[in-house]
């Protein structure tokens, strides 16, 4: 039972933690530490991969009507070689270069950093980095850019950017939602550009994850229950978190997630200097 109360609460963190800008790698690192937790099973690769699923799902059933759109447009990019000034061919050029940094990235430097830089302490650093960098872009980018009028140049700027969330604590969504601010997209188009360029990089890191399991299976049938649950808690809470985001950014700034990033790593040095 305590391996399936462990699987809900890593689920519903992942999945609300990968689309809010406050680090999932963070809060999984933090989690278990300050409440003890040593289950081998949720601290595996097997798990890593069910909320890497768990969240693509929420991904491709939120979007599944702009990728209806964008694969065929990309795929015609890809015949034609040309945008032919069509706005979809355009935005799924954008994704596919923005793409590019966070998968090189990945590929050369994410086995050295989950071995190396998974320490509560930085995690702590890096969220109130990651808060400050959100507070700067929030306040000084012109907001006044849409998702349609991005561009290459801009696109690659937030790709480069996003490369910096294999970091714990810097937050995938947080680093490239506030470089679509520093490049001038509105606060709720920097997440729709943050939130469609994380599904290949995701769907991505799940494979690549999956290739280490490659013959091993994903669990034993002890296990059947607790990846059902973190596969549904992080699909059903990503999918919340997505919504209510795009939603918030309309109107509201980005300082109730800068706040919480400051509380967070406070938190944390509490609990280290408490030990």
């Amino acid at each position: 039972m305590d391996t399936i109360v462990q699987a809900l609460v890593m689920g519903i963190m992942q999945g609300l933690t990968e689309f809010l800008p406050i680090s999932s790698s963070g809060h999984l690192i933090i989690l278990p530490s300050l409440l003890g937790w040593r289950d081998p099973f949720i601290d595996s690769l097997a798990f890593s991969v069910v909320l890497h699923i768990g969240t693509l799902a929420a991904l491709v059933s939120y979007f599944w009507r702009d990728w209806l759109v964008l694969v065929p447009a990309g795929l015609g990019l890809v015949r034609d070689r040309s945008t032919r000034g069509d706005r979809h061919r355009r935005l799924a050029l954008d994704i596919a270069i923005a793409t590019v940094p966070a998968v090189i990235a990945g590929l050369l430097l994410n086995d050295w950093i989950e071995a190396n830089v998974r320490q509560p302490g930085l995690v702590a650093l890096m969220l109130v980095i990651g808060a400050a960098i959100l507070w700067l872009a929030d306040r000084w980018g012109s907001k006044l850019l849409r998702i349609e009028g991005l561009g290459g140049p801009r696109a690659l700027l937030i790709g480069v950017a996003q490369a910096f969330a294999l970091i714990p604590g810097i937050s995938r969504s947080g680093i490239s939602i506030s470089a679509g601010l520093f490049v001038g997209l509105s606060r709720a188009d920097a997440a729709r550009f943050s939130f469609l360029m994380a599904t290949p990089i995701i769907a991505g890191a799940g494979l690549f994850e999956l290739r280490k399991l490659a013959g091993g299976g994903l669990a034993t049938g002890d296990h059947l229950v607790p990846i059902v649950v973190g596969l549904l808690a992080a699909a059903i809470a990503g999918f919340l978190a997505i919504h209510v985001l795009l939603r918030y950014l309309r109107t509201n700034s980005m300082a109730v997630f800068v706040v919480y990033r400051l509380g967070l790593a406070a938190l944390v040095v509490v609990s280290l200097l408490a030990r």
